[in-house]
């Protein structure tokens, strides 16, 4: 669970501004969604608080300490389009993210520590519904089960923030409402704080505990590159759940007395 705060944030491409004037706290184990029209900056946003992009002015706090400047194992994200790897089988791309973590030179691991790196990836792919199709390859799956592998390779290393950028909208919409029931089931057992851009304002509502609407404030017909859009509306979403607490450690057994 972490807390982001975006104070003043703007950003801009030369004369083109994007965003402007924005300013916000994520509460942790929140899961916001970002709506708005085409070309608004969401998904800017989002790769700011990736760590691909900078922003031009203001900042990000995470857990009150600056937002590190490249993305890092803190911050794991899903795409629309799935960034899986084809030569990988489905444990080997679950487990690329523990191995890099493991060995950021070679790029994997070796003897236990990649025993132990499979051993976490295929309880993830268990949790997700892929522990049958291990060893088989992205392209041997459907779009619904390579989006579940994109899931578990962002959560396989327990990050601190959950990005999804359009994360369903490719699916179609029986294998998208299966894909959203996991989001808020996995959602709910980590209390990861996720934040998520979509087009489905529907979706937004089903799945945020808040929503964010991204729109200019100020529009100059001569210039429209001029203003950059902010947050406008800051609604409750529809999701009154919440991550359940981590279960308590057991307790050490006290020790017998016996008696003369």
């Amino acid at each position: 669970m972490s807390r982001i705060e975006v104070q003043g944030l703007w950003k801009s491409y030369g004369d083109r501004v994007v965003l402007e004037r924005v300013s916000l706290v994520i509460e942790p184990a929140s899961l916001v969604a970002i709506v708005g029209s085409s070309g608004c900056g969401k998904s800017t946003f989002l790769r700011i608080l990736l760590g691909v992009e900078q922003p031009s002015r203001g900042r990000i706090l995470l857990d009150g300490a600056p937002l590190p400047a490249e993305p890092g194992p803190d911050r794991g994200i899903v795409f629309q389009r799935y960034t899986v790897f084809p030569h990988l089988s489905v444990l080997e791309n679950a487990a690329l993210g523990l191995e890099l973590r493991a060995s950021r030179l070679l790029g994997r691991s070796f003897g236990a520590r990649r025993r132990e790196a499979h051993e976490q990836a295929a309880a993830m792919l268990e949790r997700v519904g892929l522990g049958h199709v291990l060893e088989a390859f992205p392209h041997e799956l459907s779009g619904g089960m390579q989006q579940r592998l994109a899931l578990a390779q962002a959560l396989v290393v327990e990050p601190r923030v959950l990005l999804l950028d359009e994360p369903f909208g490719a699916l179609d919409p029986g294998i998208r409402a299966d894909a959203r029931a996991l989001l808020l089931e996995l959602w709910e057992e980590r209390g990861t704080t996720v934040v998520m851009v979509t087009h489905d304002l529907p979706e937004a509502f089903q799945l945020g505990t808040r929503v964010l609407v991204f729109d200019k404030v100020r529009r100059d017909p001569q210039a429209p590159e001029r203003y950059g859009a902010t947050v406008t509306y800051d609604l409750p979403g529809y999701n009154r759940r919440r991550p359940r607490p981590p279960a308590p450690a057991a307790s050490a057994a006290a020790p017998a007395t016996g008696g003369s």
